[in-house]
């Protein structure tokens, strides 16, 4: 029980570090990432929030 509870707050907390899809430090990082890497959905979301 204890181990679940642990892996559920680690989820929690990981998820929480991830900026907001469409946010300037979204884009700044996406800018960073290699383009090869990125998803249909990230490139899309990408030129939605951060070209357009």
């Amino acid at each position: 029980m204890k181990k679940l509870i642990g892996l559920a707050l680690t989820i929690a907390v990981l998820s929480a570090c991830s900026p907001k899809i469409g946010s300037e430090e979204w884009c700044a990082s996406m800018k960073e990432k290699d383009k090869g890497e990125w998803t249909a959905t990230e490139a899309k979301d990408f030129t939605k929030h951060c070209i357009f």
